[in-house]
C-alpha cells in the first residue's frame, strides 16, 4: 500500500492519508480490508520517511510480522519498489493500493486476486460515463477551447487495487527504470511490457481522496456504513 506522498493539495494541515474520514485516519480504513482478507498474507505500508522513523500511536500497534512498513521516495515507482523489497521470496502475486483510498471494495479484492493468479495484472476500474472533451493547447487555462469530444466507448477509468504476478511487476519496474519510463499507475508499466491486463469492475465509492470535495463525499459515504 502506496501511502508515502504529501497530499498536500487535499488541505487539512497534515497529509491527506493521516486525516481522519469519519473518526479513522484515510490509510487505516484503506489497510483494514486488506488486513481482514484471508488470502492476503503480508502487507508493506509505505510511507513517508519522516513518518516511518516516529509511527503514529494508532499504526505502531498494528505493526508486527503480517503488517510492515516502509519508507517510499519521491515517485510512485519508488515506493512500489520500497515495497516489494519489503516481501519475502515466498510472495508470488502482488496487489498495489492507494493508502489515499479508504473504500476498497472486498468483493474487487477477490477480483484481482483472482485475475492474477491466472498469470495477468488486473486493474479495479470504473467505466467512463460522463462525456469527455479534450481541451486545445494554449490559450486562458481558466477557460480552455475546447478541441474536441473524445468518444468514451471502451474507456475507464484505472482504480486500485492493481494486482500482478510479482515476477511481472518486479520486470515492468525495471525496464521502466533502464528506459527512464514514467507512468500513473503500475499497470500501464505492465502494458509496456506487452503484457496482458484485465479490468476488474469496481464502484465509484472506490475514490481517490485528493481534494477538499473529496473528504466532505468520503464522510458521507463513512456515515453510510463505509469499511
Amino acid at each position: 500500500m502506496v501511502a508515502a506522498g504529501s497530499g498536500v493539495r487535499a488541505g487539512g494541515g497534515v497529509p491527506k492519508q493521516f486525516r481522519e474520514v469519519g473518526g479513522v485516519p484515510v490509510v487505516l480504513r484503506a489497510l483494514r480490508p486488506f488486513l481482514a482478507h484471508p488470502q492476503v498474507r503480508d502487507l508493506v505500508l509505505v510511507l513517508p520517511p519522516p513518518v516511518v522513523a516516529s509511527l503514529p500511536s494508532w499504526l505502531a500497534p498494528l505493526v508486527g510480522e503480517r503488517l510492515r512498513v516502509a519508507a517510499g521516495g519521491g515517485e510512485r515507482m519508488d515506493s512500489v519498489e520500497a515495497g516489494l523489497r519489503e516481501l519475502g521470496p515466498e510472495v508470488t502475486l502482488v496487489l498495489v493500493h492507494d493508502g489515499a483510498r479508504p473504500f476498497p471494495d472486498r468483493d474487487v479484492i477477490d477480483g484481482v486476486l483472482a485475475a492474477a493468479r491466472r498469470g495477468v495484472g488486473a486493474v479495479a476500474a470504473v467505466p467512463v460515463s460522463d462525456t469527455l472533451k479534450e481541451a486545445a493547447p494554449g490559450g486562458d487555462p481558466t477557460c480552455p477551447r475546447v478541441a474536441r469530444t473524445v468518444a468514451r466507448t471502451a474507456l475507464w477509468r484505472a482504480q486500485t487495487p492493481q494486482g500482478f504476478p510479482r515476477g511481472m511487476l518486479e520486470a515492468a519496474l525495471a525496464r521502466a527504470r533502464a528506459t527512464g519510463a514514467v507512468a500513473t499507475d503500475d499497470a500501464e508499466l505492465v502494458e509496456a511490457l506487452g503484457e496482458t491486463v484485465v479490468l476488474v469492475p469496481d464502484s465509484l465509492q472506490n475514490l481517490k481522496l485528493t481534494s477538499a470535495e473529496d473528504f466532505r463525499l468520503a464522510e458521507v459515504l463513512a456515515g453510510l456504513g463505509g469499511t
